[in-house]
């Protein structure tokens, strides 16, 4: 957990007393939702774990039951995201993009480019636990050629963790790169995959910055020449996230709440699972490149969402408007 996160640990925590006003705020007729909310966003996930615990001692049941049997849509989605551990909900967020017919690349390529090394192994260990199933022979199964490749070396979480810089090795590493693209007639994919998804995030940096001194062109120019489909989706993503993780996740926000529509899976995810590590450097990040702020983007879809919903009731039912 990062230190630029919105939410923290609640001072004078006291789990039981919380798990008390949770649970008068679901019983009886009508959901107390302003107190859930106050709840539930001023705990830090630990702490609402915590809760969880006392909840079912006291009551016997499981807050995230309850949580669902008393809320629907989009308000239930994040509220049970909040009461999941997070490497629970990366696990589920995982299996959602892989259900049914078609697969959500977008999804796949934001949770695996932007984890660490400690986080994959806590997500494949959480997904094995709820699926029984293995996270790699999921992704082996939905996806294929070097997509699938790149996908399975950044789940095996074997990326390395080294605050420490070679020189030596960016120096290598950068010729390695410009020789299987810019200067071979064909693409060795391999290497782009082993380079990108093993090497720690600031020896990447550096590397970046060796391959602009020998090829005059930056990485993110050259995978564009170079590669095509999800695969180069994939990696310019990482990309994104070694030079500036927020700046990545502040896109992924802009592009689920522009348009005629908004993508609640999307910006859910992002705000509940970066909540406690970076959300702030993403709010900055925002400003900086769209003019305005990520609270008052999120609310005028929120107001437009709402309008949208009573007019297609009032198309239903026939109910003027005005």
């Amino acid at each position: 957990v990062g230190s630029r996160g919105t939410i923290r640990d609640y001072t004078g925590f006291n789990a039981s007393k919380d798990a008390e006003t949770v649970r008068k705020a679901i019983k009886g007729i009508g959901t107390d939702e302003k107190t859930l909310i106050s709840i539930l966003t001023e705990r830090s996930n630990a702490q609402r774990q915590l809760m969880a615990k006392e909840y079912k001692a006291a009551s016997g049941k499981d807050l995230k039951d309850d949580l669902k049997s008393d809320l629907s849509g989009n308000l239930e989605r994040v509220i049970v995201a909040l009461v999941t551990p997070p490497a629970v909900f990366d696990a589920k967020q995982l299996k959602k993009s892989m259900k049914g017919s078609g697969t959500d690349e977008k999804a796949l390529i934001e949770i695996l480019a932007s984890r660490s090394s400690k986080q994959m192994k806590e997500v494949s260990q959480a997904y094995y636990t709820v699926y029984k199933k293995s996270l790699g022979d999921d992704i082996s199964s939905d996806t294929s050629g070097d997509f699938r490749k790149a996908l399975l070396t950044l789940a095996d979480g074997r990326r390395d963790e080294n605050v420490k810089v070679d020189e030596h090795l960016a120096k290598k590493d950068a010729q390695v790169l410009y020789s299987a693209g810019e200067k071979k007639w064909g693409t060795d994919e391999d290497k782009f995959t082993e380079i990108l998804c093993l090497r720690s995030i600031p020896q990447l940096k550096l590397t970046f910055d060796e391959y602009r001194n020998i090829s005059k062109k930056t990485i993110e120019e050259s995978i564009q020449g170079e590669m095509s489909g999800h695969f180069e989706d994939l990696l310019l993503a990482i990309v994104q996230c070694v030079n500036n993780t927020p700046a990545f996740f502040a896109e992924r926000l802009h592009q689920s709440v522009k348009g005629a529509g908004t993508d609640e899976f999307t910006l859910n995810r992002i705000m509940v699972s970066r909540s406690e590590i970076d959300l702030l450097d993403i709010r900055a990040e925002y400003k900086k490149h769209y003019g305005c702020s990520l609270y008052s983007a999120i609310k005028v879809r929120i107001i437009l969402m709402n309008y949208f919903c009573i007019l297609k009731q009032s198309c239903l039912t026939n109910v003027p408007l005005l």
